[in-house]
């Protein structure tokens, strides 16, 4: 059994298509494909070539690769420079790097800020 100080890790490999919801608390790397909606508690990596083909809700999220879908994450969402995203998106902190594609509304919370 891990303990408290070891984060799960789920990973989708980049040979693997899921066809289906990916529901789970543990932090999750997808570098395949998935055509459903993903709901974790940690954090999403999203590999560059990797896409996702639903709604996304999450702790924080690292993304890459493309999310057709709404984005929801708690905490901070990054946009690397080859990611793109065609939806809204919903998080706290929002960091988009120079290339990176968004198409749709953000909403930032800041209601979980220390100090507001």
């Amino acid at each position: 059994m891990a303990s408290k100080n070891e984060q799960e890790l789920t990973q989708v490999g980049n040979a693997v298509q899921v066809n289906g919801d990916i529901i789970g608390k543990t932090d999750l790397r997808i570098a395949g494909k998935v055509h459903g909606n993903v709901q974790i508690d940690g954090e999403l990596i999203l590999e560059k070539y990797a896409s996702i083909d639903g709604d996304v809700k999450c702790g924080v999220a690292i993304l890459a690769g493309s999310i057709k879908g709404n984005v929801d994450c708690k905490g901070k969402l990054v946009l690397q420079d080859n990611a793109q995203i065609t939806g809204n998106v919903k998080a706290e902190q929002l960091v988009i790097h120079e290339g990176a594609i968004f198409q749709g509304n953000c909403e930032m919370s800041t209601t979980t800020r220390k100090g507001k």
